[in-house]
């Protein structure tokens, strides 16, 4: 390890290895994005590892400001019933060669797919120290798609699987705990944060709201995320009609893709679904809405709650998660107990119908979010990686590690 660009910090070769990664629309995706590009901004020497995209031809450099980051990319195959998404293949031995001559200092594992399970045999053969991220709630996923009863199976898959790295990293203190008392050791924090350039009030869009079918005063209900059955979405279309009956002209607009989107298109034609929407564009769907519903008990996260918040967009959600680590019930949005489905109409239905409350609350939002800096998150990991790395007493010099072509 040497200097990097701040003196006081030492800068390593970091291997990331993520089955989904930009231009993929998701959450993990979208933190990824951010690792990657924090840790170069940073000084460090990174190299990220992940499937090839249809018709995508190019590997090499990708620009991060005036620095690089090296990429390979691997063969993956669609993920069953997720659009978009693809798994990378198990390429042990492809890895074992690529990290020989050149292994990074540490590598940080973001997915526990085939190509993850991978990497981690091929860095413990050549004693490369390693982080896994637990970013995905699978156990929880097996229940919405009449597989509940592997629940336990796959905790114990999981287990196994991160505690053959030299630490865990989860987005929130509450999961820390639970993942600890399931017996996953070395678990610590990797929080989350927003881009409030980005995502602002100051996007709000009254030609996307005329579009819509909404003027400058009708109540816009926003759903951001995944159109699948573990997103809760049955609860989100209960709320947004007790709230239309309250609130007559309101309008219902869900953003986003899923194997539930044509369902819910063909049962409810008067909902607005606008597919996908990514940067600029999904920054002014979120600031011209004015209430967000967001009844997913299935995150580890849920990054589209400080986004919203970010926007001064105020969240009804169940306190657990991002909305339990961000939201103050009735200062900065609402939460309700996991699992009160009564509690969440009627949390919805209440302040639907206070518009100043609406925003005042999201004005508190805003403010909350203006406090989740990317930079204080990246630096909390850029921590654990400098401690595996000392703990292992391995280091290296700061040079890129090369990426190859498939």
């Amino acid at each position: 390890m040497s200097p990097g660009p701040d003196s006081s910090r030492e800068t390593l070769r970091i291997g990331v290895v993520s089955e989904t990664y930009p231009p993929e629309i998701n959450g993990v995706a979208n933190t990824m994005r951010h690792l990657v590009e924090g840790l170069a901004r940073r000084g460090h020497a990174v190299q990220l590892v992940r499937p090839r995209q249809p018709a995508e031809r190019w590997t090499g450099r990708i620009a991060v400001g005036s620095v690089g980051v090296e990429q390979t990319l691997v063969p993956g195959v669609p993920i069953p019933g997720y659009r978009g998404l693809r798994f990378g293949l198990p390429v042990f031995w492809r890895l074992r060669g690529l990290w020989r001559l050149r292994p990074p200092d540490v590598l940080y594992i973001a997915t526990q797919g085939p190509l993850g399970h991978a990497a981690l045999a091929a860095a413990r053969l050549r004693g490369i120290p390693t982080v896994t991220g637990f970013h995905t709630q699978f156990h929880q996923y097996s229940r919405h798609y009449g597989l509940g009863l592997l629940t336990g199976p796959i905790v114990r898959t999981l287990r196994h699987f991160h505690n053959r790295s030299d630490a865990t990293l989860a987005p929130t203190k509450e999961l820390e705990a639970e993942l600890t008392a399931q017996g996953f050791a070395n678990v610590h924090l990797f929080g989350r944060g927003v881009d409030v350039g980005l995502f602002s009030p100051a996007r709000r869009a009254p030609a996307l709201r005329a579009a819509w079918g909404c003027g400058a005063q009708d109540l816009v209900v926003l759903h951001v995320g995944r159109v699948a059955a573990e997103k809760n979405l049955d609860l989100a279309r209960e709320t947004f009609e007790a709230i239309e009956s309250a609130c007559p002209g309101a309008r219902f607009v869900v953003v986003g893709d899923g194997p539930a989107l044509a369902h819910l298109q063909r049962d409810h034609p008067r909902f607005v679904c606008t597919g996908s929407q990514v940067g600029e564009a999904l920054a002014a769907h979120y600031a011209s809405g004015d209430l967000f519903l967001f009844p997913s008990l299935t995150e580890t996260f849920g990054n589209v709650v400080p986004e919203a918040m970010a926007s001064a967009l105020p969240v009804v959600a169940f306190d657990y998660a991002a909305a339990h680590a961000a939201i103050v019930s009735g200062v900065n949005g609402v939460t309700v107990s996991p699992g009160d489905r009564p509690g969440f109409v009627a949390a919805a239905v209440r302040i639907a119908q206070d518009r100043p409350g609406l925003r005042a609350l999201g004005a508190e939002a805003r403010r909350t979010a203006e406090g989740m800096s990317w930079e204080r998150v990246l630096g909390g990991v850029e921590d654990r990686l400098l401690e595996v790395v000392r703990r292992r007493g391995i280091g290296g010099t700061h040079e890129t590690v090369a990426g190859a072509a498939e």
